[in-house]
């Protein structure tokens, strides 16, 4: 008789593998995938899912060698699901189980590409210049330090952080909650978190920061820049009209509502029967300004982006 452990037929080892797991329909599915690869697919780098699965089964525990039945696949992601749809769905949603020197090489490449997106948004508000990555750096673990400091204050009954710059806590903190950084994590893309980290800096100014600003082209049809608007002008859009010179003369046309948004004109001009004018807007302003446009020239009206972000080179 032959000696050894004779397995199931549906049991499957593998050794050397990166696993992606699924929780649906009370159980947990898991596929097995060559290492980093999964990154590269998950960013649009690999594209041949034959280079990203080390096996086209999905499994309930790929240790064990345990196949998923199709009764199981049938009861948690529908019964005219394919096994391709089934692989897919769990490659993109899943979570990537990876080991140690994976995880931290991970984690240090979204941290860089964090510190990469943040230097090339926000500048000095003063010089418009650009910080180098390594001042950006330093501001972001000032502020994770700060936060973990926080979190072990809140442990104890305190509940507010400490702001930077000598700030009292007093006017910011009361009714709206801070935006916090606590540092970068590998389960949200580095955008997101890029977003975030500019929130944080822009709120507690461990450096003094703002947003670079939006070079825009907008134009607009030249018989109804003199028009009213259709609703009066905030409260903020009045202040900065009356700020610029160009926008004292006749407060509430659609050209004075258009110039509040402009912090900054570089040119103007009338070309044929369109007004053009080429400006810097923060980019919070954008928005604002684009259905603004869109709603009172009834799509007549355009702003095109040239530039998301105008910084000036450090000498």
């Amino acid at each position: 008789m032959p000696v050894g452990i004779i397995q199931p037929s549906n049991q499957i080892r593998l050794t050397n593998v990166s696993l992606v797991r699924l929780k649906k329909g009370g159980k947990r599915f898991e596929i097995a995938c060559y290492k980093n690869k999964t990154l590269e697919y998950r960013t649009g780098t690999e594209t041949d899912l034959d280079n990203v699965l080390q096996i086209p089964s999905v499994f309930l525990n790929v240790s064990k060698g345990q196949t998923a039945s199709s009764a199981d696949l049938a009861k948690a992601f529908g019964a005219k699901t394919s096994i391709n749809d089934i692989i897919l769905e769990i490659l993109n949603k899943g979570e990537l189980q990876v080991g140690e020197k994976e995880r931290h090489a991970q984690l240090d490449r979204v941290h860089h590409e964090v510190v990469d997106i943040v230097a090339g948004k926000l500048v000095d508000p003063v010089s418009k210049r650009v910080y180098t990555t390594g001042m950006i750096e330093k501001a972001l673990e000032k502020l994770s330090s700060q936060g973990a400091q926080a979190q072990k204050e809140e442990g104890k009954g305190s509940g507010t952080a400490t702001p930077t710059n000598g700030e009292s806590g007093g006017s910011k903190s009361k009714g709206v909650e801070m935006p916090k950084w606590t540092g970068v994590v590998t389960t949200r893309s580095a955008k997101s978190q890029a977003l975030d980290a500019m929130k944080a800096l822009i709120a507690w100014q461990p450096i003094p920061v703002s947003r670079a600003r939006m070079r825009l082209r907008i134009t607009c049809p030249t018989t109804i820049l003199k028009q009213a608007t259709k609703a009066a002008p905030n409260k903020k859009d009045a202040s900065v009209a009356a700020a610029d010179g160009e926008g004292g003369q006749a407060k509430g046309t659609v050209k004075d509502m258009i110039l509040s948004y402009v912090e900054q004109v570089e040119t103007q001009d009338v070309l044929g029967q369109e007004w053009e004018l080429v400006g810097f807007v923060e980019p919070g302003a954008f928005k604002g300004l684009g259905e603004f446009v869109g709603g009172e020239t009834k799509g007549r009206g355009r702003v095109e982006v040239l530039d998301m972000a105008v910084v000036h080179e450090g000498d």
